[in-house]
């Protein structure tokens, strides 16, 4: 428990503070590459979860290029300062996205008047910009929390002796058989999990109002750069350090998976990438049943917001607070529940224990998404309909879905990309005959088969992209051939 709350504090500021420095070199500096940067946090995001963690090792482990061959240094990085590093690479893209949208949304003015005032620049971050950024920072150290806290493949791979809660969950369960140890684990895991949630659904409602206040006419968002020399320069070093660093553990993963053996053997070779024709149902199940939750994780969101957020149903605030609060669940617990709970009534069909444990594990995302998107449809349309004479479900079907493809799309794709990836939520619950590339992944890492661990997840990342790039695909046609009113169904 102690090290568990070490490593959360630890990854959670030190990942907030890098977005959010990367978020204000981006929005708030003209650095060169800014475009570029900008790019970097997006795509380490929607790469699966574990891979990062696997590059870890690659770069910094014992045989690591980084440490062993560029550095000569014969040390190991297992423990708590491997994992607080892989965690903070791992988990600020998410505080960049939350820090650069709030940047975005500062009204500049404030910043033209303390300065025709003569604060430095110095004197106007401290004074304003900061200030004004604290909502955003607040929101997403909380978010961060609750994900560091679930964080399954990172420990698990990097932590070595430094124990955590998470994988001790699983490791009191599958090492030791201790079905009662493992769940009160799993329970003490959850009550600061259910805390920070609705610290972050207090604040982000405080947000609302205090964005809903600033905001109006002559709200000025155009960022003009009046950075230093000095500063642009400091931060253009960070930021490249930081995407460096990204860049390093995809090029970690792609050579690892072309050579015989990493950190001694560099000789080209085909083996591991051929090899993964063993590994063919793995990868079709991570993606089968990725699709299928992510389908479903959307659809309950779609549903559920309109119920709440469009409807007079009795419950709706509890319908609410259900929706959202798996994000406060660990993973581990949510998947050690299902499996004692499919024991219990002895059901042993792993493929829908896994689909649900993936559907409920990611819908609070889509729900939030959803809702923002259903909040800008204006209500007379509603109305419109229902006094032609629809019914709830039919205005929800041909109106508010059709209208909201943005929301729907960015929901399902965030979840069939988590999915992919996903490795405490799904880890009590895989079978003999329902293998999972993440699982498998995990295996080969801990059997030091650093060699097809790579190509495995070199391809699996290839299919996230792919597909991610069919959807945009069908995203782009579609915005181009249904519009209303000149404004996009996507955007």
């Amino acid at each position: 428990m102690k090290n568990t709350l070490l490593e959360c504090l630890a990854s959670t500021s030190l990942s907030v503070f890098v977005g959010y420095i990367f978020a204000y070199a981006v929005v708030k500096t003209n650095i060169p590459g800014k475009k570029i940067f900008s790019l970097i946090p997006i795509i380490h995001l929607i790469t699966p979860p574990f891979v990062g963690g696997l590059a870890f090792i690659l770069l910094f482990g014992r045989q690591g290029f980084i440490t062993h061959k560029l550095l000569g240094l014969n040390i190991s990085l297992y423990g708590f300062w491997g994992l607080l590093i892989a965690q903070v690479l791992c988990f600020f893209p998410m505080a960049y996205l939350i820090c650069a949208q709030v940047l975005r949304g500062i009204n500049t003015d404030l910043e033209q008047a303390a300065r025709s005032l003569g604060a430095s620049e110095v004197k106007i971050f401290f004074t304003v910009t900061l200030p004004l950024s604290w909502p955003g920072i607040l929101s997403s150290f909380l978010f961060i929390a609750v994900s560091v806290l679930s964080d399954f493949g990172n420990p698990l791979i990097i932590g070595g002796r430094f124990r955590v809660l998470a994988v001790e969950i699983y490791t009191q369960l599958t090492g030791w058989l201790n079905v009662g140890t493992s769940a009160v684990l799993g329970i003490i895991l959850l009550i600061p999990s259910v805390i920070l949630f609705f610290l972050q659904n207090r604040l982000n409602k405080n947000l609302e109002n205090k964005t809903a206040t600033i905001s109006g006419k002559g709200f000025n968002r155009d960022s003009q750069c009046y950075s230093s020399i000095a500063a642009k320069v400091f931060l253009f070093i960070f930021v490249l350090f930081i995407s460096l660093l990204i860049l390093a553990q995809v090029a970690a993963i792609f050579a690892g998976s072309f050579q015989k053996l990493w950190g001694i053997n560099t000789e080209f070779t085909l083996k591991h990438i051929r090899s993964m024709v063993d590994y063919t149902k793995h990868l079709r199940n991570s993606v089968m049943f990725a699709l299928i939750a992510a389908v479903l994780s959307t659809l309950i969101a779609s549903v559920s917001s309109y119920l709440v957020h469009r409807t007079d149903v009795p419950f709706r605030k509890t319908i609410d607070v259900i929706a959202q609060i798996p994000s406060a669940i660990p993973g581990s617990l949510l998947g050690l529940a299902l499996s004692i709970a499919a024991n219990k009534i002895h059901f042993k069909y792993s493929p829908v224990l896994i689909v649900v444990a993936m559907t409920v594990a990611f819908m609070p995302f889509a729900y939030r998404v959803i809702s923002n998107t259903y909040a800008q449809i204006s209500l007379t349309l509603d109305n419109g309909a229902r006094s032609l004479g629809a019914n709830q479900m039919t205005v929800l079907k041909t109106v508010i879905m059709p209208m909201s493809k943005s929301g729907l799309f960015s929901g399902f794709v965030y979840d069939f990309i988590r999915g992919v990836g996903t490795l405490s939520a799904v880890i009590f619950l895989v079978s003999f005959n329902t293998p999972l590339a993440s699982i498998q992944l995990i295996n080969l890492a801990e059997q030091g088969s650093w060699g097809k661990s790579a190509a495995l997840a070199l391809v699996l990342t290839a299919i996230t992209f792919a597909i991610l790039g069919i959807a945009l695909l069908i995203n782009t046609v579609f915005n181009k051939r249904r519009k209303i009113d000149g404004i996009s169904f996507f955007r």
